[in-house]
């Protein structure tokens, strides 16, 4: 039988994971990338999670923040692929540096950003800066790391979101007043900049003390000229996530609060004009009958009764499961779904990873 989730790892050039915090979806993109891996796709799984998870679902000890790339000996140990594995996990800071250094026009200016106090403040520290710089090692792994396909790992829901909106963010902080103000002394004189400016500085010192206001007006002003590629860069990223080769893979379990989670994060995509391409459902109970309970519970008399008593338990879950689920479906109707059995073990190791792939990957549509 053919996979719901087949295409995912045949035709589309970047899948991002999302859902809540121990859903498996660290687990579900390691096992998106092997599998591409194995059929003969160029593939990297890339995490923004610092819990390091992603690392010892492929063996490893652990990753950098550039691509490693796995033996195929380990996950191909009989030569059927002609494919590769790498994975990565996200540095902000050095993704930033990077950037800096991309778009300034000398290593003098780089160099003066670099060194700023207020630059190696806000590079490893301001909010919605991880995001971003996700975003920004997805487009160079897509557009420069020669690979087929880039499996992402996002970090729990609600940050997820702040990592599909990064790119629009960066653009309007911009387009903000209060930018504009700290790149006047650039562009104008502090005369022509005005009383407002004047009294922005002298409010700040106060605050904050004057010399972290000076080292936010020499950031300001190295920055000069650099806007321009920043904003280019984002507008291309915020390309890709639109891009039709980008798919949107919601990952959740049956539990209730997950699934409204997932439920949350669908509805949030639908609102950004982004669809949900396809539905994981990990840890979910097996159904052993199709037995209604009333005549289970008839059934439940003398010896037996122990029995019957534990399968109208497990019915019951795997009952309040099948109705959680349905309501995620009913969110996005139609989504193309995989389930994963509840394991006896976690995984650790490629093994495991891709037994995980087996289920994914082996199993019949289900709509």
């Amino acid at each position: 039988m053919v996979s719901a989730i087949e295409g995912l790892v045949d035709d589309r050039a970047v899948v991002i994971c999302c859902g809540t915090g121990g859903v498996g979806k660290t687990t579900t993109a390691a096992a998106i990338a092997l599998e591409a891996a194995r059929r003969g796709r160029r593939a990297c799984v890339v995490t923004i999670d610092p819990a390091r998870r992603l690392a010892n679902a492929l063996g490893l000890d652990a990753l950098s923040d550039t691509p490693s790339e796995i033996s195929a000996a380990l996950w191909d140990p009989h030569h059927r692929s002609t494919g590769s594995l790498a994975a990565l996990m996200l540095d902000p800071k050095r993704t930033f540096d990077g950037l800096v250094t991309r778009y300034a026009a000398d290593d003098e200016q780089a160099n003066r950003i670099l060194q700023n106090r207020f630059y190696r403040n806000i590079s490893g520290a301001l909010g919605g800066t991880q995001e971003y710089m996700a975003m920004e090692k997805l487009h160079e792994l897509h557009t420069e790391g020669g690979f087929d396909i880039v499996v992402v790992d996002t970090p729990p829901t609600r940050h997820a979101l702040d990592f599909v909106d990064a790119p629009q963010r960066l653009l309007r902080l911009f387009d903000n007043r209060l930018f504009r103000i700290m790149m006047m002394p650039t562009r104008a004189s502090m005369r022509v900049a005005g009383v407002a400016l004047q009294t922005l500085l002298r409010t700040m010192s106060r605050v904050v003390g004057r010399e972290v206001v000076d080292d936010v007006i020499a950031f300001f002003r190295a920055f000069e000229g650099m806007e321009a590629g920043f904003r280019e860069r984002a507008a291309h990223v915020q390309a890709l996530i639109a891009d039709p080769e980008t798919a949107f893979v919601l990952v959740t379990t049956p539990r209730r609060d997950a699934v409204d989670e997932a439920d949350y994060f669908a509805r949030r995509l639908v609102e950004l004009s982004l669809d949900v391409d396809a539905l994981i459902v990990n840890r979910v109970h097996p159904s052993f009958t199709d037995v209604a309970p009333a005549e289970l519970t008839a059934r439940a008399i003398g010896p037996a009764e122990p029995a019957y008593r534990l399968l109208i338990d497990l019915e019951s879950v795997a009952t309040r499961e099948q109705a959680e689920v349905a309501r995620v479906l009913e969110r996005v109707p139609g989504t193309p779904m995989a389930t994963v059995p509840l394991l006896a073990s976690d995984v650790h190791d490629l093994a495991s990873l891709g037994h995980i792939g087996e289920h994914l990957f082996a199993g019949p549509s289900v709509d």
